[in-house]
């Protein structure tokens, strides 16, 4: 799960990490009160999407006076955003971040996040951090540096110590590094995140290290611990069908392609995309029933697939281990029939009681394309749906 920066940093400033003064607001007009309840000088205007890149997009402007704060976010709430990350449909803006602003010096990156190569979460931090951080990734990959921390332990003020020198703090930003990282990790654990992400971490004219924006992802999994992180969810940002995937606990993620996949188990739905692709298809979605599909959860899963007006056809790719063959076809048949599919169906079933499956799939009276192997699946779908 996601959340906007306003409500990760609110988060953080539990934890003691140091974050600008701000307010997220809805109308013009409060900002500008907002504005002067912050001083009146310099403040940061900041459109609140899930998506980064907002500053090269527009929508991080900087004001002077708490007029130009109401005229600026006059401009911003409302637009619909595009960034790197939202796709050329953009983001319709509906909040923003008013901020105190701040004298930046230099400005760092750093982030937690879930390393499976060593089953660890690891810091990673450069010295040239701000909106071009992708590009040093890519291009200067030497210029990002990787410290694993151990579960049991935990990131140690020694490791603290040794990131912040690696950034180039002097001795006075160090001790403030010191307890900004080790409160960082602690947020990061306590909370069942996924990522942390703080970019740009700047060092201010005055000495002083800052947060001034943060990236919070958090462990679906996780979020019965967490009852007030749950409740920051904005369904407005999220795809619709991927909200009603959520409801019968279905993994599902809209693509480009035009033939709809229903497959169980997340490593064979990614293998079923890639012989699609393989054979000259194109996937409209990813989507995981799971091993103890229902005919109630398949029903909504070909509901799902079908709402994609782009879907031309539909594979069925299920390995029967946890729930028998026979099951799923009886749950594919009654779905199918609920539902009514009327693009190309091809259903490749394999596992325990397969036969009887396929058996009940033929005596069906339904225009079901039978398949054995996946590769046999793959090509029945793109010839039927002409691709």
């Amino acid at each position: 799960m996601n959340i906007h920066e306003y409500q990760a940093k609110e988060i953080l400033k539990k934890y003691g990490v140091p974050v600008p003064e701000g307010h997220v607001i809805y109308n013009s007009n409060s900002a500008r009160d907002w504005a002067k309840r912050l001083g009146g000088g310099v403040c940061v205007v900041k459109a609140q999407i899930h998506a980064g890149g907002r500053g090269k997009g527009g929508g991080v402007k900087i004001a002077k006076t708490p007029d130009e704060v109401k005229q600026l976010a006059r401009e911003i709430l409302g637009m619909t955003l595009v960034t790197h990350q939202t796709g050329p449909e953009g983001k319709h803006v509906k909040r923003v971040l008013v901020e105190q602003g701040c004298n930046i010096a230099s400005e760092f990156y750093l982030s937690l996040l879930v390393d499976r190569g060593t089953s660890k979460v690891t810091l990673m931090a450069s010295a040239e951090g701000g909106m071009d951080i992708e590009e040093v990734a890519a291009k200067t990959p030497e210029k990002l540096f990787f410290e694993p921390i151990d579960p049991l332990a935990g990131l140690t003020p020694f490791q603290a110590r040794k990131v912040a020198f690696k950034l180039g703090f002097g001795i006075d930003q160090v001790k403030q590094a010191v307890p900004l990282l080790m409160n960082l990790y602690k947020a990061f654990v306590e909370s069942d995140c996924s990522l942390l992400e703080i970019n740009p971490l700047v060092l201010t004219k005055e000495g002083n290290l800052l947060c001034i924006d943060a990236k919070l992802n958090f462990d679906d999994n996780a979020l019965f611990r967490h009852r007030l992180i749950r409740d920051m969810r904005d369904y407005d940002e999220e795809d619709h069908n991927e909200i009603e995937a959520s409801q019968y606990d279905l993994s599902y993620i809209a693509l480009d392609g035009n033939i709809g996949c229903m497959v169980n188990g997340a490593g064979l739905a990614m293998a079923t995309m890639d012989i699609i692709k393989h054979y000259g298809g194109d996937p409209a979605n990813f989507l995981d029933v799971g091993g103890g599909a229902t005919i109630e959860r398949v029903t909504e899963a070909f509901k799902l697939i079908l709402s994609d007006p782009k879907v031309k056809g539909i594979l069925v790719n299920i390995f029967g281990g946890i729930m028998k063959c026979d099951v799923i076809a009886t749950g594919v048949i009654e779905a199918a029939k609920q539902v009514g599919v009327k693009v190309p169906l091809v259903v490749r079933l394999e596992g325990t009681n397969v036969e009887k499956g396929k058996q009940l799939l033929a005596e069906s009276g339904l225009n079901i394309i039978a398949a054995d192997g996946m590769a046999d699946a793959a090509q029945k779908i793109v010839h039927a749906v002409g691709a």
